[in-house]
């Protein structure tokens, strides 16, 4: 009955959030508990942005829940897996509808919980175990100073409302404003996973595919850029911030692009993919590009839900995440090969997909923005994307067949429908005047793509055996490892935490656990002293209650 439930569940929950994509704006607010200073407020806020993306959430997340019965069917977990799948949907639905800052926050760090979780949901394996302990801790560093961020925002406009903050930004201060917008910048560059805080998110790949598409494409990641557009205009009227976010959104990009070049795990290929994906939308909101950005969030939403949900049909039917182990998978599976294709072309930002018009519109925002390094990094980044995109698929499903069977269809079902989402939800976009192709801009986009797709396939084309990204020498090394981020971080931050955790255990054992001792034996040798006078001799007793009245009874003479 788990999967009837689950199923049913999420679909009631994307029917309620169509329902409320058809109605006129509104928020409701109720105060429960007054707290003596700044209320706190239990509401929902229903506009034009949150409808939108909880429909993303709940239809995504349906399509998850459905595949999942197929994917995970032969786990004894099942049950816990639904059950935390749902709680995740719930949570991103809490931070997507609330009408108040720490409500949202509530949502924001249930979400952080699932997480933990469902990555680690294979406990048995180190590798699931650790990567698990690793994105808690890392999104948990950021979630600090996201909180204080919300603190800051809602002392200086006196509620934590999300409509009084944002009717209270003209009259804060430039300096409460700065440091609102960079401290909630610490959390959402942890939740999305960039630079610097972004080695969590490909280790997390350790997840089953349902959760790795549940985390890329409808909530934890795109948490952040949501939460950025919904106080667009706090970063409006703090610009260092939206500077600082547009430096970290390029070094994301592009740095995450190269990792996904030369990584052999198909997984952990779209892992990076999403890095630097997001990138896009965090450039997209540095130059001005609200609707740009959440454009591409739909956009990458239903294309990175397909690839994720595509790469599990492919890992469970070779049994290996390493594309050395894949190949010739085209004619055996030609619907997950059909399917995928589709969510390639979208990530690539090939026409007529989602994909193209969502990142040309995100390419036209920066190329009359004054941050003129956003476009050159996103221009950077379409080569780079189309590079390791075009490596990824033929390394998939082209060369020697395999003896492999089709994913059965209750997980196909899944991915047509994703799939025809993929294509035409470009369409509905071009309503917007915002996102409507501009054709220099497109025409660059198209040729940077292009010119990758071409690159690897050529050096593909010379030995279809090899990967194309042994062509890297000595850098795939350097790339695979993104950089080597995550040696740096256990040879400095990592040995550094160690070392003060050691002094700490050492005070707590010489001094707090040296005082608990010491009153241990203390009450154990003045136990051992009242033992003796409990020897069982009824003369010694006797003979104490004599002693013991006559000394009471000097006492009493001497004192009248």
């Amino acid at each position: 009955m788990t999967a009837p439930l689950a199923i049913l569940g999420t679909a009631l929950g994307a029917v309620g959030a169509i329902i409320l994509a058809l109605v006129e704006p509104f928020e409701t607010h109720a105060t429960l508990t007054p707290t003596g200073t700044i209320p706190i407020t239990l509401g929902l806020r229903v506009d034009e942005l949150s409808s939108t993306v909880a429909v993303m959430v709940t239809l995504v997340a349906l399509a998850i829940q459905v595949y999942s019965v197929g994917y995970m069917k032969h786990d004894v977990r099942y049950p816990t897996f639904a059950t935390l799948v749902g709680l995740f949907t719930l949570a991103m639905l809490t931070v997507v509808l609330s009408a108040d800052l720490l409500v949202l926050y509530v949502g924001w760090e249930i979400m952080g919980v699932c997480s933990y979780f469902l990555i680690g949901h294979h406990w048995e394996k180190p590798t699931a175990s650790a990567a698990a302990i690793k994105s808690f801790l890392m999104t948990r560093f950021g979630d600090v100073g996201f909180l204080f961020g919300i603190f800051v925002l809602g002392v200086a406009a006196g509620s934590f409302r999300i409509t009084d903050v944002l009717a209270a930004v003209p009259t804060m201060s430039s300096g409460t404003l700065l440091t609102g917008s960079l401290l909630l910048l610490v959390g959402v560059v942890g939740k999305a996973a960039q630079f610097p805080l972004h080695s969590w998110l490909p280790d997390a790949m350790a997840g089953p595919a349902p959760v790795s598409a549940l985390i890329h494409a409808a909530t934890m990641v795109a948490a952040g850029a949501y939460v950025v557009a919904l106080l667009y205009p706090v970063f409006l009227a703090a610009p260092l911030a939206l500077d600082i976010l547009a430096v970290i959104a390029v070094i994301s990009m592009i740095g995450a692009a190269l990792a996904a070049l030369a990584t052999d795990d198909l997984k952990r290929v779209l892992a990076y993919s999403t890095i630097s994906q997001l990138s896009v939308m965090f450039a997209a909101l540095a130059v001005g590009g609200r609707t740009q950005a959440i454009a591409h969030l739909l956009s990458h939403a239903a294309f990175k839900a397909l690839l994720f949900l595509c790469a599990g049909a492919v890992i469970i039917a070779v049994g290996s995440n390493l594309m050395s182990e894949m190949g010739g998978l085209r004619r055996r599976m030609p619907l997950s090969f059909l399917t995928m294709t589709v969510g390639f072309a979208a990530l690539a930002g090939i026409p007529p997909t989602a994909g193209f018009f969502s990142k040309d519109a995100v390419v036209a925002a920066a190329e009359h923005a004054p941050n003129w390094f956003v476009f050159i990094g996103l221009l950077l980044t379409i080569g780079l994307t189309a590079a390791y995109t075009t490596r990824a698929w033929l390394r998939t499903f082209f060369g020697a067949d395999r003896d492999v069977r089709e994913a059965s269809k209750i997980m196909t079902i899944p991915l047509t429908l994703l799939a025809l989402v993929a294509l035409l939800l470009g369409f509905v976009g071009l309503w917007f005047e915002e996102l409507r192709p501009e054709v220099v801009s497109a025409a660059l986009s198209l040729v940077l793509a292009a010119v990758g797709a071409l690159a690897v396939f050529m050096i593909w084309r010379r030995d279809p055996a090899k990967d194309p990204a042994d062509a890297l020498g000595r850098l795939r090394e350097v790339f695979g490892s993104a950089f080597g981020t995550d040696s740096l971080y256990e040879r400095t931050v990592a040995r550094g935490v160690m070392r003060v955790a050691n002094e700490v255990a050492r005070v707590d054992d010489s001094v707090v656990g040296q005082t608990v001792r010491g009153t241990g034996l203390g009450a154990r040798a003045l136990g051992g002293l009242l033992r003796r006078t409990q020897n069982g001799n009824p003369q010694f007793y006797v003979t104490a209650v004599l002693a013991g009245v006559v000394v009471i009874a000097v006492g009493v003479v001497i004192l009248q």
